[in-house]
């Protein structure tokens, strides 16, 4: 239905010859019927250089990173977050006797070593 109406307006500026109302108008018909548009103010210069950096690394709009990098922050991306960090292995420990015994000699501190 959008489309339509506005091929119907573009015709018509087309038609008076007013190109720059075309271009306005097809941009708030397009920008209303498909996304949400942001602004984001008070963009940290680290933050907008390593943007800026990854978008130009991977052949990427700054609006495309921006948006991917914001949909993997907030966990919505569709490539799994690998992590860097030991989270995974935290309170999963079990005693091992056997295991003590074979690391009790790291435990030994040599006197001469220390002095």
């Amino acid at each position: 239905m959008a489309s339509a109406r506005l091929n119907l307006v573009l015709q018509c500026l087309i038609a008076i010859d007013l190109p720059a109302n075309v271009a306005y108008v097809a941009y708030i018909v397009g920008m209303a019927e498909k996304h949400t548009q942001y602004t984001i103010r008070k963009v940290p210069p680290h933050l907008d250089e390593e943007l800026r950096r990854r978008a130009h690394q991977e052949h990427k709009s700054l609006n495309e990173l921006a948006l991917w990098a914001l949909a993997r922050g907030l966990g919505l991306s569709e490539q799994e977050v690998r992590h860097h960090d030991l989270d995974d292995l935290a309170g999963t420990w079990v005693d091992d006797p056997a295991f003590d015994r074979a690391i009790e000699a790291m435990d030994q501190v040599d006197p001469e070593l220390w002095s």
